[in-house]
């Protein structure tokens, strides 16, 4: 990596990198966590090996960046003025973050982060796993590779593992195309930073093109269903019916997609009993009773026989215990080894092939683990399914010209906002699943569209990257106080839409923006939900994640702070806003010119090409999705098996 930056550019960085973590004169600083500068971690290393990863033009740019910052004298300058300096550049905004992602979640050899101990971390849980335990054996090409099957997936998430499972068992010969790669419990460290690079879409938390929102999405084997937080809702009667009447999917709103709902509950093995709350969903139990709102425990998707709590605080790392009931788990070891299912790892599905209008077979590169090798993969197949996810899948489509007019459009994400309250002792964060619990209060607030409140799961590196500052002392004193903190999110059901297009090398682009009016509302009203609910819980200080708008604290006026952060902009520069579900921009309806699938899933344009995951849903679902994309899934893959 030497020849990323000049010599000078690297004295920059250094610089830059201590710059937003500095060393402070502090009393009591018996673990050195105030003396402690960014570069005592590696941080600058850590982010030398993120700009490796990035395409030539932005490594151009970041270069050119640290070239800018010396000619205007950030080497010589005191720490205030190059804070100054930083402040003034709204294009050092995201390195600042790479540096704090990296200075409080890069670990040493013994898999640790100094820092850790102020905030109380206890870091990963040991776990004994069998050595080379490794179900599936994914195919390895040696050189270009023609298969022929009678279908192929292309993705292996929620949806694709499901359906690939589904039609393997009826005697179909199936081959799954995955771009990420296959990971069993052995690989899984419970370390943030390697299980951003491994498992997550785009090496972990990714902007919006527009840098309005922070996209979190799997990517592997299993997809979303190895990392996310087991959240298992149906889906909502409201919706079912408005998808029902509104786009066509009538069976919807009768008990047959009762009977989907229900065997992916089942296959699941979904239950409460793993659902121990922790201090932060003890505060929103707290808060919810004193205000009167509805509180629910969730159910999850997991082995009750594996079940260990301290395990389970891990599990968006990838769980280490194989308690959790991933796609992986549950339909593709059995599909490969009870009904011969092939699996191609890492192959990126470049286009689908057509032949006579109808579909012919999928084309793309496979390339190695370690980049040495690579070849083209051709599966010929008179059927293909679309389960790349709602930020791929429209980029097959787009790249193959299929789909129409809305293929990359009404891209929904749930966007939400984050409220941290400080509750003055230990919160433990760390402890038990991430979401054990919920307020459903807000789901329907207006025209069936409202918000959710639910907890996340702790992270010291996101946590910290996330954290708006206008110093960097306050910043520290933030993280050095990070241990008495619970975060509580806002999720909407968004009414606005965003789109993916394809950028100039081919890769998907995703743009969103919060601006429809009843969206903003929704927003709005979740943002004072989440804070009333922090001060019914007995918080001591709230802190809304949003540039420019300080914290509540005790004593404070709380409407006046409400209404503060209900004028903070919803984009980038304003409100940090996160997405983990995305979902719509392939989606299913009667009319081709709004939809790129007919209502059973079909593409309205190309026979014999079926989409089978989130990007099908006709509007968001308003809960956490997996259940309903899976249910959809099943519905899907009863279709594909009848037209057959």
């Amino acid at each position: 990596m030497t020849d990323i930056l000049t010599p000078d550019q690297t004295q920059v960085l250094r610089l830059f990198c201590d710059t937003v973590v500095p060393p402070i004169d502090h009393p009591g600083d018996s673990d050195g966590f105030w003396a402690r500068r960014a570069t005592d971690t590696g941080a600058d290393q850590g982010v030398l090996a993120l700009l490796a990863g990035l395409p030539a033009e932005q490594r151009q740019a970041v270069a050119g960046l640290f070239d800018a910052l010396a000619e205007h004298g950030f080497l010589t300058s005191p720490q205030a003025a190059r804070e100054q300096m930083l402040r003034a550049i709204p294009e050092t905004a995201t390195l600042t973050s790479m540096v704090l992602l990296m200075t409080y979640g890069i670990t040493d050899a013994s898999g640790r982060n100094p820092n850790w101990d102020r905030l109380g971390y206890p870091g990963p849980v040991p776990v004994d796993v069998p050595a080379g335990e490794r179900p599936i054996t994914p195919l390895r090409p040696h050189g270009d590779l023609d298969l022929e099957a009678d279908v192929v997936v292309i993705g292996s998430g929620a949806g694709g593992g499901l359906i690939a499972g589904r039609l393997a068992a009826t005697g179909a010969r199936v081959v799954v195309l995955e771009a990420g790669r296959y990971r069993t419990e052995a690989d899984f460290h419970q370390l943030e930073l390697a299980a951003y690079r491994s498992s997550y879409w785009r090496g972990g938390p990714t902007p919006t093109g527009d840098l309005n929102l922070t996209l979190m999405a799997g990517a592997g084997l299993g997809g979303g269903t190895v990392i996310n937080w087991t959240n298992c809702l149906r889906t909502r009667d409201g919706v079912r019916r408005e998808w029902a009447t509104e786009h066509g999917l009538t069976d919807l709103a009768t008990a047959a997609f009762d009977r989907h709902l229900d065997a992916v509950w089942r296959e699941l093995s979904v239950t409460d009993q793993c659902s121990e709350l922790n201090r932060v969903h003890e505060a929103m139990f707290r808060g919810a009773e004193a205000l009167g709102w509805s509180f629910a425990t969730v159910h999850r998707n997991w082995d009750e026989k594996r079940h260990d709590a301290a395990i389970a605080g891990h599990l968006g790392f990838g769980d280490r215990s194989g308690a959790k009931r991933s796609t992986v788990k549950v339909y593709l070891e059995s599909a490969v080894a009870d009904h011969d299912a092939r699996v191609v790892d890492g192959c990126r599905a470049d286009r689908i092939l057509v032949e006579q209008g109808r579909a012919a077979g999928v084309r793309g590169h496979w390339t190695s683990e370690d980049g040495t090798s690579s070849a083209t993969v051709t599966v010929r197949a008179p059927v293909v399914v679309v389960a790349a996810g709602a930020l791929e899948s429209p980029g097959v489509l787009l790249r193959s010209g299929l789909g129409g007019p809305a293929a990359g459009r009404y891209l929904r994400l749930h966007p939400c906002t984050v409220t941290m309250g400080d509750y003055g002792s230990d919160m433990r964060a760390w402890w038990g699943p991430p979401q054990a619990g919920l307020v459903n209060e807000f789901a329907d607030v207006e025209d069936g569209h409202g918000f959710l409140m639910e907890s996340v799961q702790y992270t010291t590196a996101l946590g910290a990257s996330a954290l708006p500052f206008t110093t960097a002392a306050e910043h520290k004193q933030a993280m050095a106080d990070y241990r008495d903190n619970g975060s509580f999110i806002g999720l909407i059901r968004d009414r606005g839409h965003g789109r993916v297009t394809l950028g100039a090398a081919g890769d998907t682009v995703a743009w969103y923006s919060l601006d429809d009016e009843l969206d903003i509302r929704n927003t709005h009203r979740a943002l004072a939900a989440e804070i009333r609910l922090h001060h019914a819980a007995g918080a001591r200080k709230i802190r809304v994640l949003a540039h420019g708008l300080g914290g509540w604290s005790e004593g404070d006026d709380l409407d006046a702070y409400i209404a503060a952060a209900q004028r903070v902009p919803l984009r980038a520069g304003g409100m940090t806003l996160f997405s983990a579900h995305q979902m719509g921009s392939c989606r299913m309806g009667a009319d081709p010119a709004t939809s790129v699938a007919d209502p059973r899933g079909e593409l309205h344009d190309t026979p014999g090409v079926w989409i089978g995951d989130a990007s099908a849903f006709p509007t968001p679902s308003g809960t956490n999705p997996m259940i309903t994309i899976m249910a959809l899934a099943s519905r899907t893959a009863e279709n594909i098996a009848a037209a057959r």
